[in-house]
C-alpha cells in the first residue's frame, strides 16, 4: 500500500468517527466477492440469453418458464453464497457503533441481511421472495407458481421498465438529506433513480466516500481503490474496535449488473 492510498484510509476511518448519521450504499461488486456473477458481457449470458432479455415485464408475460428457471438457477447461487469480510465488518460495525446507520443496496440478495445488518433498505427488492404479477400479494413459498386471484409468482425484484418501489425510495430519500456520511461500495453509478441518490447526497453537503476498484464518482468524492473484502474490514474494523475499548488500540490493522435483477 503506497503512502497516499493508506493517507486516503486514514481519512475515511477519521470521517466515519466523526459522523453521527452514516449511510452505506452497495451495489453489485459488493456481492461479487461472495461469488454472485455480475452478468456483465459475454460471461453474463444464460442459456444463450443477455439478462435484459429476461429480466423485464415483457419477457415473464411472453415466457413465464423460461424467466423461472432463470431464477431458480440465480436463487441457487444465491443460497450457496456467503457474506464475505466486508459485509461481516459492515454488520459488526453497524451493531456496535454509536453511530444512527443505515445501508441502502441495489443487490436483491439478501447478503447485508445475512451478515447482521439491522437497517437494511432494499431498493430493488429481493430474489428471496416472489409476488404476484397481477395483484401483488407476496410470498415466501417460492415452489407456488399461481397465485389465488390467478395471476403468476414472479420474482419480488425490480425489473427493467418498472419504478423502484415508493416506500424504500422515500425512505432512501430521507436517510440521504440527513446523513453526513455517505459511503458508495461497488457500484457503476449508472443505473438511475438509484444512482442519483449518490448525487443527491453531494448536493446535500454529506461527504462521500467511493470504495472501488475501478472508481467512477468525480471530485469532491474520496475514492479508495480497493474491492470491498480488502477496504471494509480495515475502515469499519478499526472504528468498532476504539469504540469497544473506549479508545485507540495500539498495534491495529487500520454489480448481476446492476439494475439487473
Amino acid at each position: 500500500m503506497n503512502q497516499e492510498h493508506e493517507s486516503i484510509v486514514t481519512q475515511a476511518i477519521s470521517w466515519i468517527e466523526e459522523s453521527r448519521r452514516v449511510v452505506v450504499f452497495t451495489g453489485a461488486g459488493m456481492s461479487t466477492e461472495s461469488g454472485l456473477p455480475t452478468f456483465r458481457g459475454q460471461d453474463g449470458l444464460w442459456q444463450g440469453y443477455h439478462p435484459q432479455q429476461l429480466a423485464t415485464a415483457e419477457a415473464f408475460e411472453r415466457s413465464p418458464e423460461v424467466v423461472r428457471s432463470w431464477y431458480r438457477w440465480r436463487r441457487d447461487l444465491v443460497e450457496k453464497a456467503q457474506p464475505h469480510p466486508g459485509h461481516l465488518a459492515l454488520a459488526n460495525w453497524c451493531l456496535h457503533s454509536n453511530q444512527n446507520s443505515c445501508v441502502i443496496t441495489q443487490n436483491v440478495d439478501g447478503l447485508h441481511q445475512r451478515s447482521g445488518c439491522p437497517d437494511v433498505i432494499e431498493l430493488h427488492g429481493s430474489i428471496l421472495h416472489d409476488r404476484c404479477h397481477r395483484c401483488g400479494h407476496t410470498s415466501t413459498d417460492l415452489d407456488v407458481i399461481t397465485c389465488r386471484c390467478g395471476g403468476g409468482f414472479r420474482p419480488a425484484v425490480v425489473w427493467f421498465g418498472e419504478r423502484m418501489p415508493e416506500p424504500e425510495m422515500i425512505r432512501s430519500q430521507q436517510v440521504i438529506d440527513s446523513c453526513e456520511l455517505l459511503i458508495v461500495i461497488g457500484t457503476s453509478a449508472v443505473v438511475h433513480p438509484a444512482a442519483g441518490l449518490i448525487f443527491r447526497a453531494l448536493d446535500m453537503g454529506a461527504s462521500v466516500i467511493e470504495v472501488n476498484p475501478d472508481p467512477v464518482l468525480p471530485a469532491p468524492v474520496v475514492r479508495i481503490l480497493g474491492t470491498a473484502i480488502d477496504v471494509l474490514p480495515r475502515i469499519f474494523r478499526i472504528c468498532s474496535m476504539e469504540e469497544d475499548a473506549g479508545g485507540p488500540v495500539a498495534g491495529a490493522n487500520p454489480d448481476e449488473e446492476e439494475g439487473v435483477q
